[in-house]
């Protein structure tokens, strides 16, 4: 491998086999997820061949945090965050105690001492970013009301630990009477919150008039190019800005950038934009963080691993699930608030690094804390499986039996949003038996307050078809976005019934590609549509045009009408 091109290296070297191992991942029923962090283990230090630059690949994983929380803050305003303030701020920082004084005993335990306890717990205690964001996207439950709260949630988490960063090194001084003590750390403490107070400021009041001018002056430019580097310039820039400024985290300035950007209408397409950027530079954040497990650790201390394991993702889980419940919610939001933060990701790997250098934790801390991430970041996804497959049984109890039973030749439509919506309304006012299929809570309540039979769940999965009573249905229509999930609804309705005839939406002439290949039989794209709507509007308007005008009333003399 030459030495002259660490850079290159490491990338190709990240992404070829995060691909591979991701794509075998997905083969074996696995989430995705599992093959990068496999890629991360096999470029890193601890296993024989290649190794990937130790430096570079986290660096270039922060890029991925940075424009996916810019992504959230896209489509989180900040209406949305103060929404959720009543539960996200109590809870997170009674969370934050709960698996901090968790580690603190397994800490005492091992002989560690307080200090190194505090640090250990601390670090088990606050859930990954990316993490936490690709299982809601997954679900599309971010813009959901639960998933709102786990994001609001998560901020105050990494508030929380940017304060814990700060003062960390000086709560060191003050132990080793390097500093005036407690006096130092007051005046740290202030001078902390007083940062973050002015940069919050600035963009709530500077930067809700400056930025969404940015983008508009960008797409009147009329050059695609330009507008995708200003919205990179945005998300990039402020993360950097607020970084070296007011010492906040490059993820909470990624995140203020885009809340503030969110009250333009440019948003959605800003989002867009990122979005294939954030997906590959996330997928370097699980290599990254695959390079530092040293798998040895599994065999060396199993039941010290098993019992970080325990806190983070049994104990932070019930912690989660009952502090939810005791601010009154339904079970459903605190079981995925439950999951969603059943692991720890980059601000773990921060602090248990700073503690480390610190002289505060030994490194037999790191590897534990390496190989809970890890573990918890390995079983997240199959928590949110399980979790999908008790809500759906529960949430469709009622219909699944007449579902299956009393519908023949039927309509089932997949996914009652913007585009669903409208087309179950649509058959309803046609009188055409209809089936909705749904994952989300809003849609779902939408779809049962017009009288509609409903299963709640993934289509992606053979049950609920089946529920939905495909075997015997006349026709699936495939009204949800994500062309992958929307192929395997397909293929699995194709397998079933392969009489059905099968209707789906497509966004471009790649995805119609796609369904057709998993067994659509009419694709509907959106552009093409409009193009055809416009083009025989003007048609309309030129056959107008080419009558003769109606004749004009007649008059008499004195200006009146006379009556016909």
């Amino acid at each position: 491998m030459p030495h002259h091109a660490p850079l290159i290296a490491a990338i190709v070297a990240g992404i070829v086999l995060a691909t591979v191992l991701g794509a075998v991942a997905n083969r074996l029923r696995l989430s995705p997820l599992v093959g990068y962090l496999l890629a991360g283990v096999l470029v890193g230090p601890f296993t024989p061949g290649f190794v990937a630059d130790q430096t570079l690949i986290p660096q270039l994983a922060e890029i991925g945090v940075i424009l996916l929380m810019f992504g959230v803050g896209l489509h989180f305003s900040l209406g949305d965050l103060l929404a959720v303030r009543h539960i996200a701020i109590p809870g997170a920082l009674a969370q934050i105690v709960v698996a901090t004084a968790m580690g603190v005993g397994l800490a005492m335990l091992l002989g560690w001492g307080l200090a190194a306890g505090l640090v250990f717990g601390l670090a088990l205690s606050v859930a990954s970013t990316v993490v936490l964001l690709r299982a809601l996207e997954e679900r599309r439950l971010t813009e959901t009301p639960r998933g709102k709260i786990a994001v609001g949630w998560l901020i105050v988490e990494d508030l929380a630990m940017v304060l814990v960063l700060v003062l960390l090194p000086v709560f060191v001084e003050a132990q080793r009477g390097q500093s005036a003590g407690v006096g130092a750390l007051l005046g740290t403490v202030a001078l902390t919150l007083g940062q973050v107070a002015v940069f919050v400021a600035l963009m709530l009041v500077v930067g809700r008039r400056v930025i969404p001018k940015m983008l508009e002056r960008a797409a009147l430019s009329g050059s695609k190019e330009l507008f995708t580097l200003t919205v990179l310039s945005i998300a990039l820039g402020v993360a950097f800005g607020s970084a070296a400024l007011f010492g906040v985290s490059f993820a909470l300035g990624a995140f203020f950038a885009g809340m503030v950007l969110n009250e333009s209408e440019l948003s959605h397409e800003a989002a867009q934009d990122t979005l294939p950027l954030r997906d590959a530079f996330a997928v370097l954040f699980f290599v990254s963080v695959g390079m530092l497990f040293d798998p040895s650790i599994v065999l060396r201390e199993p039941l010290q691993v098993l019992a970080t394991l325990g806190i983070i993702v049994v104990g932070k889980s019930i912690a989660a699930l009952l502090i939810v419940r005791a601010f009154g919610h339904a079970m459903p939001t605190a079981a995925t608030i439950a999951a969603s933060l059943a692991q720890i990701g980059e601000f773990s790997f921060i602090l248990v690094t700073m503690g480390t250098d610190l002289q505060l934790l030994p490194a037999a801390a790191r590897d534990l804390v390496l190989a809970g991430a890890i573990l918890s970041i390995l079983l997240n996804p199959l928590l949110f499986v399980l979790l999908d497959r008790v809500e759906a049984r529960a949430r469709s109890r009622r219909t699944m039996e007449p579902v299956a039973l009393g519908f023949a030749d039927h309509n089932i439509l997949v996914g009652f949003g913007r585009v669903g919506s409208q087309i179950g309304q649509r058959l309803m006012r046609e009188h055409r038996a209809l089936v909705v299929i749904e994952t989300q809570d809003d849609p779902a309540d939408a779809a049962r307050a017009l009288g509609l039979p409903l299963v709640f769940g993934n289509a992606a999965t053979q049950d609920l078809l089946r529920a939905a009573g495909i075997k015997r249905a006349a026709r699936l229509l495939v009204a949800i976005p994500n062309a992958l999930e929307a192929g395997r609804v397909i293929e699995l309705a194709r397998a079933d019934n392969p009489r059905i005839e099968i209707i789906a939406r497509a966004q471009s002439e790649a995805e119609e590609k796609h369904l057709r290949k998993s067994g659509a039989d009419q694709i509907v794209i959106g552009e093409r549509e409009i193009a055809r709507c416009m083009a025989a509007l003007v048609g309309d308007a030129a056959a107008a045009a080419s009558l003769p005008p109606p004749p004009s009333p007649p008059t008499d003399r004195g200006g009146g009408v006379t009556p016909a």
